[in-house]
This record gives structure tokens, C-alpha cells and sequence, in this order.
């Protein structure tokens, strides 16, 4: 039997989900976490079981697989059925940019920011020349930029589908 270092194919479990792959896959991303189970060290640096010879992470097991399917493709692509936090998290935690989140999946990812980034706009802004602002004056263009872009924002998305189907928009 050879020695698990000098061996091409590694195991890697994830959330009790096994993966296997090849060393030379892994080496494609170099300083991610999963580029490191390469290094000679990393029986020592992570959690190995010799017995089963395979390196266990307490993870995410079906994003585990779009990450290393990055690995083996070169394109990233965000699972569907995920939001956008638990996808951004697992990035940081395998040590990928979330910059390369493929074009065709960057809207699924960013829509937990952009929901926050237009709740945040909702806040009341400072009167003007200590005037109070009419409500009016201060939500309509805010309101305005909802249905001008219905594709901008999931919020945007939902309140041009809610109009139409209780006929407020027919």
C-alpha cells in the first residue's frame, strides 16, 4: 500500500458527504484551504483519519460540491437552492474570491446584498435646511426606482408581481 502523501487521488468528507478528487485538481487554486491538503504537512494540519484515509470538514456537503467543481472547471456557479449568506460564507471559509462567481449566477448571489442595500435606502434621510421633508417627497423617488428597474432587486421583483396579481396593474 502506498503512502496517502504519494498517493494522486485524495478523499475529502464533507458534512459526511465523500468526495474524491485528484491532488493535481486541488493544486489548480493555489493559497485555498483545499490547495493546502496538498502541502506534505496537511495530515497534521487538518482533520485526517488514517483509518479511512480521508480529510473530514464540517461543512455545507452540496455547496462542498460547486466549490470543487470550481476546481475542476474553472467556472464558479452558485447553487439556486442557497441564499446568498451560506454561499458567501462558504467562499470565505475554502478561501475563494467571491469575485469569480460566474456572470449567469451573480444576480442568485447578490440578491441577499441588494434586498439589504434597498432596505437601507428606506431609511428617513435628514430634513432638509431643518424642514420636515413630506413623506411623499422623501419615498417617491425611491418607490419610482422599484418599478422603473422591476429586475434591479428581488423587492422590486415582488412588488411589480404583486400589483398585477391582485389587479392593481391591469
Amino acid at each position: 500500500m502506498t503512502c496517502p502523501s504519494e498517493s494522486e487521488k485524495i478523499v475529502i468528507n464533507c458534512g459526511g458527504v465523500r468526495h474524491e478528487t485528484y491532488r493535481s485538481t486541488l493544486k489548480t487554486l493555489p493559497g485555498t484551504r483545499l490547495s493546502w491538503l496538498t502541502e506534505p504537512d496537511a495530515f497534521s494540519n487538518f482533520d485526517y483519519d488514517a483509518k479511512s484515509d480521508e480529510f473530514f470538514f464540517d461543512r455545507h456537503p452540496s455547496v462542498f460540491s460547486f466549490i470543487l467543481n470550481y476546481y475542476r472547471t474553472g467556472k464558479l456557479h452558485c447553487p439556486n437552492d442557497v441564499c446568498g449568506p451560506l454561499f458567501e460564507e462558504e467562499l470565505a471559509f475554502w478561501g475563494i474570491d467571491e469575485t469569480d462567481v460566474e456572470a449567469c449566477c451573480w444576480m442568485n448571489y447578490r440578491q441577499h446584498r441588494d434586498a439589504e442595500e434597498a432596505l437601507d435606502s428606506f431609511e428617513t434621510p435628514e430634513p432638509e435646511d431643518n424642514r420636515k421633508a413630506g413623506w411623499w417627497r422623501v419615498w417617491r423617488p425611491r418607490i419610482w426606482a422599484l418599478f422603473e428597474d422591476p429586475y434591479s432587486s428581488k423587492y422590486a421583483r415582488v412588488s411589480v408581481q404583486h400589483l398585477f396579481t391582485h389587479g392593481q396593474l391591469r
